[in-house]
Parts: structure tokens; C-alpha cells; sequence
């Protein structure tokens, strides 16, 4: 899959186009079903599936303070897109530029003249353009001029009828949920960072950890707890008693840290490699305990659960 990030040198081999556009924020079960829609429309016709999405949020730049978490980075959505069997991938640059382009310039100039569109598919309540102006009746008016057609893909739901969206999965994940953020994702939710040296307290306790450095760390950090689950390292899944939090029985442990031990296996040099952790279910929330023998006794306790649970 091609990755463009500057949308006038679309490649020229590419085309014409069959497009989807979205924040694609988590690509939860109902992007991914605009996309398979967009995969099999575009087949029909010849055309190349393009998905176009943006580089952060819009409320980021008209309204930061109200803007949500991402759930995922733009290097993990990418690569989330790139497992959809679709030939690019265009990550608009959301700037003030943007942001004032009127609709019938975004349709004109960037998707039909710059991208080569012939087929939109998106969902009905899909809006742009300056002030979200436009829309799919917007869309649909103008098929005849510029020589596209609009497919509208109706929203998926979950099992409790509630539509899927990216603000049900930060929902779920901000109240430590994540068994339901897998629901709405099709995947466990993941966190991507690098391993660095923490203050080897879990080496000590008998439990060593690989410790992610914050500044590197991509994804939405789930609500404080103790997790089962699992840690990828080299296309190698381990399973991982997961921590996020401060640690309160310890005094200066940063917030949110991010700490996986691996199951059964201590001697796996980690260190300075980009890892993934992935979070299967949430088994407790943060505790301070009165001593350390508590604490080892707690994380035995957690281990063996992540043990029973992910049938090892």
C-alpha cells in the first residue's frame, strides 16, 4: 500500500480512484466495513481503493480544549488501513489551509483533480469543507459534473444497537473496559512504545518488567489497573501481566506508566526495541499495599489469572 502525505503528488499509476474518507480513528468494526464496502464497489468497476484520512483531529485546530484522545497514531492507523488490502493510503495535513477549503474546492481541486475520484463511499452523516459545509446531498448534486458516484454505506451497529464510533471505544477504555473496546475494535486495543530501563523494582520483587517510555508511547492509555495480555516484540506475541498507573505503594513512579511483564520468561532482552502491548482484560484497579510481601503475593495472583486466562 502506498502511503501519500502530500496529496499533489498522488502517484499517477494510481487511478482512477474509488475513495473513503474518515478520521478512521481506532478503524473500528464500522470503518473497517466502509472500507470492505469500498474494496468490493471499486473491484466492480476497475478502480483503484484509496482510503483519505487526516493527520490529527479536527477539533485540534478550532477547538483544542475539546479535542478527544486519539486512540491510535497515525503510524498505527496507517498501518491499521495498510492490513485492508487497499492500494494507498492519502494523510491530509488537518492545517488552517484545510480547514477553509470550501466543499465544492475539496470535491473539485483534491479528490477529483488531484486523487483521480470516480466513486466515493461513505457514510451518511460524513461532513467537510469549511464549517462542514459539506455533505452527502452536497455530494450527490454535484455526481454529474464531476463524473462520480456516490455510494452511502449505512452506519454498523454493536449488539446493544449502538452504532459503532470512536467515542464509544475512548469510553470503554477510559473506564479500563478493554474487553468492550475489543468488541468495537475486531482487535485488542494496543499501545506501541520503546523499552527502556525503569528502577528495576519488578527484577527485584521477582517480577521483572519491560518498562515503556512515555514520549514514545502511541495509543489512547487505557484507565489504571492491572491487565491480562500480551506483548509483541518482532512478530513474537508473549504472554504479559500489563500495569498502567503510578504504583502507590512506591513513591515517585510516574503517571501511567506502562509496564508489561512477561509470562514465564525473564530472559528476553528488550531494551530499546519498539514494542506492542495489547490489552485482553482489565483484572483489577491500581492498589497501594501496606507491604511488600502483599504486593508479590498480588502479583502472583495476577499472573496466574493472566496465565488461566489466556489458557496457558
Amino acid at each position: 500500500m502506498k502511503v501519500v502525505t502530500d496529496q499533489t503528488e498522488f502517484p499517477k499509476e494510481i487511478g482512477p480512484t474509488a475513495i473513503t474518507i474518515g478520521k478512521f480513528d481506532g478503524l473500528h468494526f464500522g470503518h473497517r466495513k466502509l472500507i470492505s464496502q469500498l474494496r468490493l464497489e471499486s473491484q466492480k468497476r476497475g478502480l483503484a481503493p484509496v482510503a483519505v484520512t487526516f493527520d490529527r483531529h479536527p477539533m485540534t485546530l478550532v477547538a483544542p480544549e475539546k479535542a478527544p484522545k486519539p486512540i491510535v497514531s497515525v503510524a498505527q492507523k496507517v498501518d491499521l488501513i495498510a492490513k485492508q488490502n487497499i492500494d494507498a493510503t492519502v494523510v491530509l495535513e488537518f492545517n488552517r489551509e484545510l480547514s477553509h477549503v470550501p466543499p465544492l474546492e475539496f470535491v473539485r481541486d483534491l479528490l477529483v483533480g488531484q486523487l483521480g475520484m470516480r466513486l466515493i463511499v461513505i457514510g451518511r452523516d460524513f461532513k467537510f469543507g469549511h464549517k462542514g459545509l459539506g455533505d452527502v446531498d452536497f455530494l450527490i448534486a454535484h455526481e454529474r459534473e464531476f463524473g462520480y458516484q456516490v455510494i452511502i454505506v449505512e452506519d454498523e451497529a454493536g449488539e446493544n444497537g449502538r452504532r459503532a464510533s470512536s467515542t464509544w471505544v475512548r469510553e470503554c477504555l477510559e473506564s479500563g473496559d478493554v474487553e468492550s473496546a475489543t468488541e468495537v475494535l475486531g482487535r485488542y486495543h494496543m499501545l506501541r512504545g520503546t523499552v527502556v530501563h525503569g528502577a528495576k523494582r519488578g527484577r527485584e520483587l521477582g517480577f521483572p518488567t519491560a518498562n515503556l517510555e512515555a514520549e514514545t508511547l502511541e495509543g489512547f492509555i487505557p484507565a489504571d489497573g492491572v491487565y491480562a495480555g500480551w506483548l509483541r516484540s518482532e512478530g513474537k506475541n508473549y504472554p504479559a501481566s500489563i500495569s498502567v498507573g503510578n504504583n502507590p505503594t512506591f513513591e515517585g513512579v510516574p503517571q501511567k506508566q506502562v509496564e508489561a511483564h512477561i509470562i514465564d520468561l525473564d530472559d528476553i532482552d528488550l531494551y530499546d526495541k519498539r514494542v506492542e502491548v495489547l490489552f485482553v482484560r482489565r483484572l483489577r484497579g491500581m492498589e497501594k499495599f501496606d507491604s511488600l510481601e502483599a504486593l508479590i503475593d498480588r502479583i502472583q495472583l495476577d499472573v496466574d489469572e493472566t496465565r488461566t486466562l489466556l489458557q496457558l
